[in-house]
């Protein structure tokens, strides 16, 4: 069915290019942005950064896309969609949006491949309604936590996660390689714990997944998308997910795809950001330079939590994807990714102990070299020294060198990889902005990163805890008073923060729950600093 659509698309393409298509001369540099959902990080920041920068993406009514509750709408993505591309230059799509209805919806429908696959065809139509609009999709491959909770997987996760993990772990490595004697029984000892059916129920919707981005691969091949990146969601150096990306690879190798068409990178949330802006550099004709400094210690070399590759190598392929180049010559660089990895290359979760507020000797000498960087040099800063928010000691050591101003960008949210590409790209945009916008958007960042997810957080979470640990996966009812209390700290955080203190700004829980927030920055000067 696949190849019979396939060709009558190609056919209608021609005919339409042919009697009604001329290429615009002076065309309107309009791009689409389909999100994988409607979080901050997947929609409004990155949308906020395209503006700073120049360009106002045309977006879907948030009411089609996921939300914390819902799955998005995806025949209404669809026709919204149509409606847009024929006046467009290009369209960054999430095809998890238009094919399930969202990332979370990914991991717990109940569609069959054949919907699956008339979906995925359906982008080909695309290239007809618009021969000229460039189309840089992005997919994802199913992630394998370790544990999860909070209805983002299927219930029985929140149970049998962590054997399914294990299990997932001992299929990758027999995949690869032969297990051990001792392996071998502790995976059947594994599928007789885990009932039958729920194993069955999650192997099909993996199934589907693979599936269906080896059908993407195949589009990818026939030059439907100008690129095409797939995600690689929570992941681990033994997993299933780990094990499916490199089927995915072999089946790339196959299709002879090259690396200015394809790629597969660690992380999922980053995407958006990362080709929307290779989509403004490509319609303005730019290659950008990368040159990548590390902090000391083990650098690049070391491998994240929720990832399967190293820092090096995830930097390498984010760039990849970027549509920009790494150069071994800082001097001739367009933007100096700098890099806080941990000096023992054991990375930690933000809420560590560990994550203290005074800095390590690596933490000094890193920030004095970025004070001589960034004096002479745009530099955007990726602080993956812990997961899920930034180091402590590491920022009070900026601070009081008066550094946080001094960054094209920075980031330290959630996995590294997702910091990593959001660094990057807003680095890279960070030359169109103007002063104040970047600043804004650095605020934004060590409000969010630095302020809430390393430190207001975990005293949240230590509170909530007390009375029922499910609240911090679902607020319910005590949604306005834990909002109270987060506003409170952050009162009392940015008051001794010279670079934050004054700044007006408003803060919301966007999914109803602790893990990430809405930050919005006010232009407006109003008396009280918190809005």
């Amino acid at each position: 069915m696949y190849m019979q659509i396939k060709h009558l698309l190609t056919l209608l393409a021609i005919v339409i290019s042919t009697f009604t298509y001329a290429h615009p001369a002076h065309a309107d540099a309009k791009i689409i942005y389909i999100p994988l959902d409607n979080r901050p990080v997947c929609l409004d920041y990155v949308q906020d950064t395209a503006q700073k920068a120049g360009y106002n993406l045309a977006v879907p009514p948030v009411k089609l896309l996921s939300n914390h509750k819902d799955g998005g709408n995806m025949e209404g993505l669809w026709k919204w969609l149509e409606a847009e591309a024929p006046t467009a230059r290009a369209a960054v799509l999430a095809t998890d949006s238009l094919n399930y209805g969202g990332l979370v919806a990914s991991r717990k429908h109940e569609y069959s491949f054949r919907f699956l696959a008339e979906k995925t065809v359906l982008l080909q139509s695309l290239n007809a309604i618009n021969p000229y609009m460039k189309i840089f999709a992005f997919s994802t491959i199913m992630r394998t936590p370790r544990q999860s909770a909070g209805n983002v997987e299927p219930n029985y996760y929140d149970y049998f996660g962590p054997s399914i993990f294990r299990l997932s772990q001992l299929e990758d490595k027999e995949d690869n390689k032969s297990l051990t004697v001792n392996e071998l029984q502790e995976k059947y000892d594994l599928l007789r714990k885990i009932p039958s059916y729920l194993l069955l129920d999650w192997n099909d919707r993996r199934e589907k997944n693979l599936r269906t981005n080896e059908q993407l691969i195949d589009m990818a091949h026939d030059n439907v998308f100008e690129f095409l990146a797939i995600g690689k969601d929570d992941c681990a150096p033994l997993s299933r997910t780990h094990m499916e990306s490199r089927h995915l690879a072999k089946s790339a190798a196959a299709n002879k795809l090259s690396s200015k068409k394809f790629q597969i990178v660690p992380g999922v949330d980053q995407l958006g950001m990362l080709l929307v802006t290779r989509a403004i550099n490509e319609l303005k004709g730019s290659t950008p330079k990368i040159y990548v400094e590390y902090a000391p210690g083990k650098g690049g070399s070391t491998i994240p939590l929720y990832s399967d590759e190293s820092v090096h190598d995830s930097i390498a392929h984010q760039i990849i994807v970027l549509g920009a180049k790494e150069t071994s010559n800082k001097e001739k660089a367009d933007l100096i990714l700098a890099v806080n990895t941990p000096f023992n290359g054991v990375f930690q979760d933000s809420t560590s102990n560990e994550n203290a507020p005074y800095g390590s000797e690596a933490n000094k000498k890193f920030a004095k070299e970025l004070s001589a960087l960034t004096k002479v040099h745009p530099v955007a800063l990726a602080d993956i020294s812990y997961a899920n928010g930034s180091d402590n000691g590491f920022m009070l050591e900026l601070e009081n060198r008066n550094l946080l101003p001094s960054f094209a960008a920075y980031s330290g949210w959630n996995t590294a990889d997702n910091s990593i590409g959001f660094a990057l790209a807003q680095g890279v945009l960070a030359k169109n902005m103007s002063q104040q916008d970047k600043e804004n958007l650095l605020k934004i960042r060590y409000l969010d990163d630095w302020i809430y997810q390393s430190n207001i957080r975990y005293r949240l979470a230590l509170e909530i805890e007390r009375q029922d640990f499910k609240l911090k996966y679902d607020l319910g009812k005590y949604y306005n008073k834990i909002l109270g209390a987060t506003n409170k700290y952050f009162t009392k955080y940015t008051s001794q923060e010279p670079f934050l203190k004054g700044t007006n700004y408003t803060v919301e829980f966007p999914w109803n729950r602790l893990f990430e927030i809405d930050v919005k920055i006010s232009t407006t000067r109003l008396t009280g600093g918190l809005l």
